[in-house]
């Protein structure tokens, strides 16, 4: 009996690939590129003067250091989340294992208002901290607080998977080799793992990047302290200043893109080193 090499696993593969390019161009990259085009249309001068300001440059530094801060906090505890919820039972594990998607399902502006009202010096948690110094509400904790919110359920999803695929007797027979836990778990679950935790940081990094409705309610919005780049572009669109709004925004397409291209790097070469 022969078989056909050449046949086509999914059928109507032509027509099914046609079918996304043209939908991926419809939602992604048309609208990338009129945003060059818009941006195109400044001269380099006024294109420069758009995205070097000191008031961008603050923006963008902000912006990346925030998100990086808050994905990194979302790895630490989203993996020990994971863990939990992949190996051990309990009789609320339903209603926890629901609040991680709570996120996904709460519009973000309605999280920056609770974490406003929360950190705020007369809020439940802020006349606490406030006479300690730490401001929660219209600072860059704030930021980093919303952040890490928002991101968490894409560390949690994308590791639980794999979490689960790992059977206990790799554990079990790491202990009888005499592993102690400390090194079960740096030299077994972590590399297992490791691949996941890398798409899981850039998940929850590009997420927070382009974030804007939470943290418009808790930042201040303070040029040059609490100012991240969306909010600065909004004030763009506000002040009329399309070109400039436009600048801004393919500048921070453009870190986005760069960041990703080098997580993904890093997570090729992270698997051919542990295959």
């Amino acid at each position: 009996m022969t078989t056909d090499v050449n046949r086509r696993v999914l059928p109507g593969f032509a027509l099914s690939l046609g079918y996304t390019m043209f939908y991926l161009s419809l939602l992604v990259l048309i609208p990338i590129f009129a945003g060059v085009v818009k941006a195109s249309s400044l001269s380099f001068q006024n294109f420069w003067d758009a995205v070097s300001g000191d008031r961008a440059v603050a923006a963008y530094t902000l912006t990346v250091g925030a998100s990086f801060v808050s994905a990194a906090i979302d790895i630490v505890i989203g993996v020990l989340v994971a863990w939990v919820l992949v190996r051990y039972q309990s009789p609320l594990k339903g209603i926890f294992d629901a609040l991680v998607d709570l996120p996904f399902a709460l519009p973000t502006a309605v999280a920056g208002l609770v974490y406003s009202d929360l950190y705020v010096e007369n809020g439940w948690l802020g006349r606490f901290l406030v006479p300690l110094g730490i401001q929660g509400a219209y600072s860059r904790l704030g930021i980093v607080l919303v952040l890490t919110f928002i991101g968490f359920p894409f560390v949690v999803r994308t590791l639980q998977p794999v979490l689960e695929n790992l059977e206990t007797d790799i554990e079990e027979a790491a202990a009888c080799l005499g592993a102690n836990r400390w090194q079960t778990v740096t030299r077994v679950l972590l590399p297992a793992v490791w691949p996941a935790t890398i798409t899981a940081f850039a998940l929850a990094f590009a997420r927070a990047l382009g974030e804007y409705g939470s943290v418009v309610f808790i930042s201040g919005n303070m040029p040059y302290r609490t100012e991240i780049a969306p909010v600065l572009i909004v004030a763009r669109l506000e002040e009329f200043a399309y070109g400039e709004a436009t600048a801004i925004a393919v500048v921070l397409l453009v870190i986005s893109l760069v960041t990703l291209f080098l997580i993904n790097l890093l997570e090729r070469w992270s698997k051919q080193s542990h295959a």
